[in-house]
């Protein structure tokens, strides 16, 4: 009997169960996508290509274990010794050890130069020509032709190679990889930087034998990995490990998000359809039903509209997925050959968190309708409830002050845990306007319902009166379009603040007249005869990287995120550099030192005096003194080392780029005098500040994509909840009509209303969003203002004002070309 009582109210309300249905489809849908992301951040990967033909491969772990949490993959290549590779030799396979060198064209392209002898781990056949027997050699698999003269940069010194044969290979590598050169052995090894150690050992085994079984017994006990399948390619590809650990942080943390946000379009909707059939309730109660039974109805009637919708919106999941993917790689968070795992977890996974997530919201809403005493019931289904619930003021009021407290913490605490403490408190003072919304829209209503009321005009009128006497209706229109506006808000506007005070530190901070870069990065040996130009005061140095902080506990814990880290030369410094240091003496930047900013000062806990333990980017554990503190870590990073510290451990041991401080009147000299070097170009402060800019602005892209994800599923969830909470109200259009309102009156009070919840949602949305805005502005640049683009906050409350226009005038002229006898008949 329930069963049919259930199909029966499915069908009698569809209506409203289309809102809900669309819900939690869309909810499925964003849930199943980023599940796919984050499986993919576990299993996925990049193929190999050079190492395709190895059985299996021999390196050393290229990320810091954490337990309990995501391992920290390592900025530089982690080398293998070469104690350890000797213990390979005696196994029965062919050993072949690789070591990779950055050379760049004369064009300016970038290539990857191996020794010869690595050429049969993928293998790389010969075309025409022979193998390289001497330094001048090479082997191209660029199309170079047989005989031809190239010229190669490594550390943009150049050297002149004859093309002794060409190669191809079955694996096909991808077009955004550097391509392959194969040079003598010998030469090899006299452009790799460090001496005893490779980049990765390929085992090629004879049939029938197990190569990675014996390199496990052989290697027991050194810490070196064995790697086989599509693990090959990450050790070959090390961005495929970064972006594995980047999709996990990434998804986890937007996942987190999507789902709070998917609870509450999900609650609200089902709140509003369960709202508009409070006249049923109250029949049922005022003819016997007990709480159990509405609660029983409430519940199957949700378990069937969700399920069908969960199960219908996770196969589109993977679409999304494959898109998102798409778009992270163009971003840079992952390789363009990264390859997504899929499996059907994800899927049953946001099946299984849309019907619970729909099914504790529906016993939530059904929670008034279902204990009301009958008589009460029967009032409340024409006039709504009388006022909001205690426990829900006061939860509401709790909401609000943890959110605005939370933005005034870094008033109180430096850097990044302040910002985003404040950046995290825009959710809760939208929960806290939720709760609290028909109470602020009712002392909103009350200011600008006055001068409605004194218009004259019969449809201000009544859309004043509307408002004040269903401010919970009205509230159910106006907190979709803040959340809409704040989110928005909070998300572009704290990426551009930071992106704004990082190019203002790096723009300040560079004093150096021009910055010289090289496509492969600068050998040692040139700084001496760049600082040598004539006209050149100072040549500072600076390799990039990053360092990893030591995970708490003794047996290791939870890591922070790895902290970005440069190498310079301290006795070239002030010449150079303008770091704003605040306590201690940069010149003091020698040996075993390094200096950190404020707020990785705070991070990892040290003072001027003390020693930090870090990971620097091969994996190499250090305990350097604090020399100096200094201000302008989000333009240099919150880290800096003495310049050989940090190049002796990056995998090319070359320098990033030398900035250079020219004698008075004499930069133009200087940077004509540069051109003569090949290889490197010469920028000035303005173009090294853009160049900055980008990189950072490419970064939070990242992060704008998945706003903008979660800002369309918004969208939806506006526009369905609008349009229900519209048609509920036809009844009342039918009542209107055959009271004598015109059609015209019936819209032009819709209208006002429509603006009202437009304007109401604009100025509530903006409230919002400015608390955690300022906090985050306070913790990047100590000054409460944060960087907000006219024309995007523009385009936000545009897109948000015609959502609601339209999902409120479309259902209105529906309704309103019903027969009123009949509106008033079905309700």
């Amino acid at each position: 009997m329930m069963k049919a009582h259930t199909f029966a109210h499915l069908k009698a309300h569809r209506s409203g169960f289309v809102a809900v249905f669309v819900s939690v489809f869309c909810a499925a849908l964003l849930t199943c996508g980023l599940g796919v992301l984050l499986e993919s951040g576990v299993r996925g990967g990049v193929s190999p290509h050079l190492y395709a033909g190895a059985d299996a491969v021999v390196s050393a772990p290229q990320a810091l274990e954490v337990k309990e949490d995501a391992d920290q993959p390592f900025a530089e290549r982690v080398l293998l010794a070469g104690d350890t590779v000797r213990k390979l030799d005696a196994l029965d396979v062919t050993v072949v050890p690789d070591i990779s060198v950055p050379v760049s064209t004369a064009e300016g392209v970038v290539l990857d130069a191996h020794p010869w002898e690595t050429a049969q781990l993928a293998p790389y056949s010969l075309i025409e020509g022979r193998a390289p027997q001497s330094r001048d050699e090479v082997v191209s698999t660029t199309g170079a032709a047989l005989g031809e003269r190239i010229t190669l940069a490594h550390g943009a010194v150049t050297d002149e190679y004859t093309v002794v044969g060409t190669a191809d290979s079955a694996s096909v590598p991808s077009p955004d990889r550097p391509a392959l050169v194969f040079l003598d052995d010998a030469e090899a090894e006299r452009l790799w930087p460090h001496q005893n150690a490779v980049t990765a050992v390929g085992l090629i085994a004879p049939e029938g034998v197990d190569a990675a079984a014996l390199a496990h017994d052989a290697l027991a006990g050194t810490g070196a990995e064995v790697s086989t399948g599509t693990a090959r390619g990450g050790i070959e590809f090390l961005d495929a490990g970064a972006a594995r650990t980047q999709l996990i942080v990434l998804c986890a943390s937007f996942a987190g998000l999507a789902l709070m946000v998917s609870m509450f379009v999900v609650s609200s909707t089902l709140s509003l359809s369960i709202n508009a059939r409070r006249r049923e309730f109250a029949l049922l109660r005022a003819i016997g039903a007990t709480t159990r039974q509405v609660h029983v109805m409430i519940g199957r009637e949700v378990l069937l509209v969700a399920a069908a919708a969960a199960a219908l919106g996770a196969v589109p999941g993977y679409l999304l997925a494959r898109v998102l993917g798409a778009q992270f790689a163009d971003a840079g968070v992952m390789p363009t050959d990264f390859a997504l795992a899929y499996s059907p977890l994800p899927a049953i996974a946001a099946l299984l968190i849309c019907v619970l997530t729909a099914r504790a919201a529906a016993a939530i809403a059904a929670r008034r309708p279902a204990k009301l005493d009958p008589v009460e019931a029967l009032r409340e289904s024409e006039s709504g409830p009388a006022k909001l619930s205690r426990g829900r003021i006061v939860t509401g009021l709790i909401f609000g002050a943890a959110g605005l407290s939370a933005c005034v913490l870094p008033a109180f605490l430096p850097g990044s845990v302040a910002a985003a403490g404040a950046g995290s408190s825009a959710l809760l003072l939208i929960f806290s306007v939720a709760l609290l919304g028909p109470l602020l829209v009712r002392g909103i209503i009350k200011v600008i319902g006055g001068p409605l009321r004194r218009s004259g005009s019969a449809s201000k009128v009544l859309a004043a009166a509307n408002a004040e006497s269903n401010s919970r209706r009205l509230s159910s229109a106006v907190v979709p379009l803040a959340l809409a506006i704040a989110l928005g808000s909070v998300q572009f506007f704290s990426q551009s603040t930071v992106a704004a005070e990082a190019t203002n530190q790096s723009i300040k901070g560079v004093t150096a007249d021009l910055i010289v870069g090289a496509p492969a990065g600068i050998a040692p040996s040139l700084l001496e005869s760049i600082a040598s130009v004539p006209g050149v005061s100072a040549a500072n140095p600076v390799v990039r990287s990053q360092v990893l902080p030591v995970p708490s506990g003794e047996e290791g814990g939870s890591a922070d995120s790895a902290i970005a880290a440069q190498g310079i030369d301290a006795a070239s410094a002030d010449a150079t550099l303008d770091l704003a240091v605040t306590e201690g003496d940069l010149s003091a930047l020698t040996g075993d030192t390094v200096a950190v900013s404020e707020d990785g000062a705070f991070t990892l806990g040290a003072k001027v005096g003390q020693r930090v333990d870090l990971y620097l980017g091969d994996g190499t554990l250090v305990h350097p003194m604090v020399v100096a503190k200094y201000g302008r870590g989000l333009g240099f990073g919150d880290v800096t080392m003495p310049i050989e510290t940090l190049r002796q451990h990056s995998t090319d041991a070359l320098i990033d780029t030398v900035l250079v401080a020219a004698e008075p009147g004499r930069s133009a000299e200087v940077q004509q005098s540069l051109r003569s070097f090949p290889s490197i170009a010469a920028m000035n402060q303005d173009q090294f500040g853009a160049a900055g800019e980008d990189q950072r602005r490419m970064q939070s892209w990242v992060s704008i994509l998945a706003v903008l994800v979660l800002l369309g599923y918004l969208a939806v969830a506006v526009v369905n909840t609008l349009v229900a909470a519209t048609a509920e109200r036809s009844r009342e259009f039918a009542l209107l009509q055959l009271v004598g309102s015109r059609t015209r009156q019936v819209r032009a009070m819709m209208r006002i209303e429509s603006l009202m919840v437009v304007g109401i949602a604009v100025v509530v949305g903006s409230l919002i969003a400015l608390p955690p805005l300022m906090g985050i502005a306070v913790a990047v640049s100590g000054q409460p203002i944060p960087a907000i683009s006219p024309a995007i906050y523009g385009s936000i409350v545009a897109v948000t004002a015609v959502l609601g226009f339209v999902s409120i005038a479309i259902p209105t002229r529906a309704a309103l070309r019903k027969n009123p006898m009949d509106g008033v008949r079905n309700h």
